[in-house]
């Protein structure tokens, strides 16, 4: 019975974490229109602010939040709504979502130019003796888990009148929908998107004082953005648009979490290896199975038409000479750089411009799905390394020939991608992108720890093609395969662009509606789509050495789609 109390006690804290967070999300969406992804480095810039004022300095607990919370955390949204988001209103959602992706990266890298996060422990929160323990019975609860509990439910009663019962919620709804219908009403929009993004940026600088004492009092950028993957399932079950629904799911799923981790047998494999993945396998399941989410199309503007057709893409505009001449340059520039590689290049060149090669064979399968479907995945790194890792067994455990496992384990990433669609066929916009992005996660952070997988923990080393008296493993013959493979796909990459595929998917993209009503099935282009890029992503994710670096390949793949 303890166990259970402290269990529901400890869980409503971190479900206070998950639950601001996700309020912060959902305040995001409806107030700018954006899935605003770098919500939690931006808890993490005042975070840092403050433990430099506060904790290193010593200044008092005032100041230091006044000057984190109240006027960095706004600046930053101003900043980002001047400079960004105001130009972006009428931008499609997926568009929105790559500038916060930019952000992901950016922000942290700013804050680091200054602040060494390597250092950042102990940090001291807004309440004098945090650690004051408060005990009812077997319950018990410390000043800083309770300042996070008051300070969330606050925010949540809070927001939720503010758009139930005043006027500025109505009228930052409306922005987001309609600027130009806003305007005619005689609201400012330029303002009032402002106020939004000032007061989205002061809940995630809320968010970044109050989190580091109940994560282990360190601040760390990466601990904010995997507190947000947990937030994200909050805010998705709340449809993007609830505020109570995201504070309780959030105050729900930080419970489920805490009494998982109570009375699970710590040895299972349940506990090693689900438990920890279960926000991604939440996610995952809420987007899959959620009835409220199937067939949800981001707001348009219905005054966007009144806009004049935006200029054609340089690239179709420009003359024959021009085209000729760029092209003709980059044929040069790359002839150059490999005569260096393969005539003067060292060891740790050629290893560069081998995973040039195959990251740009990877990318490849990103054309397919972004640049033809529109829809941007996040799950190509995981399709990548579903083809490292089928190819690695079959060669290490079977002794196949490595060419042929290449193959199989490029079929088997198609595969995996043709069923990974079946259940994202009536999701679209932002919630079939989190789909994907619950994938990816769930893929990196549970089935890579099953040794089936990754062949455990010290796999044997994988060996290089051969091809008759051929073999790759010399560096310079293995980076004229990658050119070779990369040469293949690249020319079904424009061939399928320039067929009837290609002619399809456009039409989708364009409107499935229409589509539709000219024969085009949208289930058939989504399913060629995932398993097309599936396919080829799988076809470049082969590990040059050991299947030991999934893990970290994946990972870099997904860094340099961000």
């Amino acid at each position: 019975m303890n166990n259970l109390v402290g269990g529901l006690t400890d869980g409503i804290a971190f479900g206070s974490v998950y639950a601001l967070l996700a309020i912060g999300l959902v305040l995001a969406y409806r107030t700018s229109g954006v899935f605003n992804i770098a919500f939690g480095v931006q808890a993490y810039a005042s975070a840092a602010l403050y433990y430099t004022l506060h904790t290193k300095h010593e200044w008092p607990v005032v100041p230091a939040f006044v000057l984190a919370v109240g006027v960095l955390a706004p600046l930053i949204g101003i900043v980002l709504d001047r400079t960004l988001f105001r130009y972006l209103r009428s931008a499609p959602e997926m568009s929105r979502l790559v500038t916060a992706l930019g952000l992901l990266v950016a922000i942290p890298g700013i804050v680091q130019l200054k602040f060494d996060q390597s250092l950042a422990i102990n940090s001291k929160g807004i309440v004098p003796n945090g650690d004051t323990v408060y005990t009812w019975g077997p319950a018990s609860i410390t000043r800083d888990q309770l300042a996070i509990v008051v300070c969330t439910a606050l925010v949540a009663v809070g927001l939720t009148v503010l758009f139930r019962r005043t006027s500025i919620g109505l009228r930052m709804r409306a922005v987001v929908e309609s600027p130009r219908m806003a305007e005619l009403s005689g609201i400012n929009s330029d303002r009032v998107s402002t106020g939004a993004w000032i007061l989205t940026s002061f809940i995630a600088g809320l968010a970044g004082v109050l989190l580091p004492q109940i994560t282990g009092q360190q601040v760390v950028d990466v601990y904010f953005t995997t507190l947000l993957t947990s937030a994200i399932v909050a805010a998705v079950v709340a449809a993007l648009s609830s505020i109570p629904v995201a504070f309780a799911a959030g105050i729900g799923f930080g419970v489920l979490q805490e009494l998982l981790n109570r009375f699970l047998p710590t040895g299972s494999v349940v506990a090693s290896n689900i438990r920890p993945g279960l926000p991604f396998i939440a996610l995952f399941l809420v987007l899959a199975l959620d009835p409220r989410l199937r067939n949800r199309r981001a707001t348009t503007d219905p005054l966007s038409g009144v806009d004049p057709p935006p200029p054609a893409p340089v690239a179709a505009s420009r003359s024959k000479q021009v085209a000729t001449l760029t092209r003709g340059f980059w044929a040069v520039a790359g002839a150059v750089y490999l005569y260096y590689v393969y005539f003067h290049g060292n060891d740790s060149v050629l290893d560069d411009a081998v995973r040039i090669t195959i990251y740009a064979t990877i990318f490849c399968s990103i054309v397919i799905v972004t640049g033809l479907a529109g829809q941007l995945s996040f799950a190509q790194a995981t399709f990548a390394g579903i083809g490292a890792a089928v190819s690695s067994q079959l060669a290490t455990e079977l002794g196949m020939s490595v060419l042929v496992t290449i193959l199989i384990g490029a079929a088997v990433a198609a595969l995996i991608g043709v069923l990974i669609s079946l259940p994202a066929l009536r999701l679209g916009g932002i919630f079939l992108t989190l789909f994907t992005f619950s994938i990816a996660l769930a893929f990196e952070n549970v089935f890579l720890k099953f040794p089936w997988v990754t062949g455990g923990i010290f796999p044997e080393a994988s060996p290089r093609p051969q091809l008759g008296p051929i073999d790759f493993a010399d560096n310079h013959n293995f980076l004229t395969l990658s050119i070779v493979v990369f040469a293949i796909v690249a020319t079904l990459v424009v061939f399928v662009r320039r067929g009837t595929t290609g002619q399809f998917l456009a039409a989708v993209r364009g409107s499935e509606v229409a589509a539709a009503s000219i024969g085009i099935s949208s289930t058939r282009a989504r399913i060629v789509t995932f398993g097309l890029s599936a396919f080829i992503a799988g076809l470049g994710g082969r590990s040059e050495e050991h299947t030991s670096e999934l893990q970290s390949h994946s990972d870099l793949v997904f860094r340099l789609l961000l």
